[in-house]
């Protein structure tokens, strides 16, 4: 039975032409900061562990304690957005992310560290808020491009926390790391407050029905549950190739240095140009037409990947085809999604995300698996295999459809 559910009118919150470009770059740099807040623990976890004499295992708990929070924060977070007014609640939790930061960088005992990862992780849902208040802010042609524009900062965020924080920890501290990106968060937390009018919610009701309602509509929504699979297979995917990628690189024969390694991370850099690309393409409708050329790309580029023994430069050309066609069909997604059902975005991108956050922690799971008993090759089939699994389940799910609603 359906939650009673009370849309309000879409005058309040539907834009009407396509954001203003210095809020979609405050969106951006927001979900940037936001990401890499959460990241920053990867490659700082050695310098964290040896200041509170963490063991192996404790330090990786670090990690699990962002991811742990995350998901509670798409859970109960993430669908206030449609009940209350989308400008506070972000606000809130840009200001709150600061002080989580801070808390990081002056923690003095291993229960305030772990609490303050904690909060991290729980407030970084704060990015799907932003996607979708940059799609419902948006005029109707110009979704797309708002989405691939927050998404281009968020896969910039992942990179530059991965390949910076190590050398700039090194001048200075890992502690002042967290503390500068509290005092930045601080800065887009006031240039939001000035830009930002107000936000109505989207639907009359109780938070208790709007969580309810959530589960509704993975049954109501086809679409919801075809990209949500599409979803769990493409981070699987994606759990995969970076979970095992820098073992792969620093064992023998390769023997790479880390600052070698971390310079693939840098071919993650076309992502942007998949999120943006993806973007305009669902704005002139041929958002399913992007889905399926980007997932072909993730299949090919598993063939590169796999060239380890062959040339470095090929795998570098298999990271970046690999990370293109995956944000592509990341953006593609969120954005049919948002389009489908505008009176619930916060929840749909709630229901989507969680499947992308089930993909990405079994696919590193089955990776390392996979990595210690058939090694780098074993890997690469295994990655091969989810991606022609979600290339096949795309085929399946446009089968039906008419040429004339093929963009859905």
């Amino acid at each position: 039975m359906k939650p009673n559910v009370e849309p309000m009118s879409s005058a309040l919150s539907d834009g009407s032409k396509p954001l203003p470009a210095g809020i979609l770059l405050m969106f951006a740099l927001a979900s940037g900061l936001t990401v890499a807040s959460i990241y920053f623990a990867q490659p700082l976890m050695a310098s964290i562990a040896k200041d509170f004499h963490l063991e192996l295992a404790q330090s990786g708990v670090l990690v699990s304690m962002s991811q742990l929070g995350y998901v509670f924060g798409l859970l109960f977070l993430v669908p206030l957005g449609d009940v209350t007014d989308r400008r506070t609640l972000i606000l809130a939790h840009l200001v709150l992310s600061a002080v989580a930061l801070a808390a990081v960088g002056f923690a003095r005992s291993t229960a305030m560290l772990f609490a303050a990862l904690a909060l991290l992780g729980l407030l970084a849902v704060t990015i799907q808020m932003l996607v979708a208040l940059a799609a419902a802010m948006s005029s109707t042609n110009a979704q797309g491009r708002a989405v691939g524009a927050v998404t281009s900062g968020v896969v910039f965020g992942i990179i530059a926390s991965r390949s910076l924080a190590g050398p700039l920890a090194d001048l200075s501290s890992w502690r002042a790391m967290y503390i500068g990106t509290a005092a930045l968060m601080l800065g887009v937390a006031c240039a939001l407050a000035w830009l930002l009018p107000p936000q109505p919610p989207r639907v009359k009701t109780s938070y208790a029905k709007i969580i309810a309602s959530i589960p509704a509509l993975l049954i109501e929504e086809k679409l919801l549950r075809v990209r949500g699979t599409i979803a769990f297979l493409l981070f699987a995917g994606f759990g995969v190739l970076w979970s095992s990628l820098a073992l792969a690189l620093a064992a023998a024969p390769l023997s790479l240095s880390a600052s070698e390694i971390g310079l693939f991370g840098l071919a993650g850099l076309a992502g942007i140009v998949g999120a943006s690309g993806a973007g305009r393409l669902v704005d002139r409708g041929w958002g399913n037409w992007a889905t399926g050329l980007g997932l072909l790309l993730m299949l090919i580029a598993w063939w590169l990947i796999s060239q380890t023994t062959t040339s470095l430069w090929l795998v570098a050309m298999g990271v970046a085809a690999f990370d293109l066609g995956g944000q592509a069909v990341h953006v593609t997604s969120q954005s049919l999604l948002f389009r489908s059902r505008p009176d619930a975005r916060n929840r749909l991108v709630a229901a989507y995300m969680l499947f992308y956050a089930s993909g990405i922690g079994l696919g590193a799971l089955a990776a390392t698996a996979v990595l210690a008993s058939w090694g780098w090759q074993g890997v690469c089939l295994l990655g091969g295999a989810i991606s022609a699994t979600a290339l096949a389940f795309w085929l399946l799910s446009i089968r039906p459809a008419r040429i004339d609603t093929f963009q859905r």
